[in-house]
């Protein structure tokens, strides 16, 4: 078994993008909000965020 264990951006980008097309967009919008909050620009992180609409599925504790 592999594990995969992100540790920038682009690579929770990309893993939301491959949950998105494999019909889990629950998982991708989770996936594209930790890309959102790793990214340095707003911009940046606000196209992200677009890319999977939806509200926040976070909690916060």
């Amino acid at each position: 078994m592999t594990t995969n264990t992100f540790t920038r951006a682009a690579e929770y980008l990309d893993a939301a993008r491959e949950m998105a097309d494999s019909g889990r967009p629950t998982l991708a919008r989770l996936l594209a909000e930790e890309a959102s909050a790793r990214t340095a620009s707003p911009e940046d992180a606000a196209r992200i965020l677009a890319e999977f609409p939806g509200g926040t599925l976070r909690s916060e504790d």
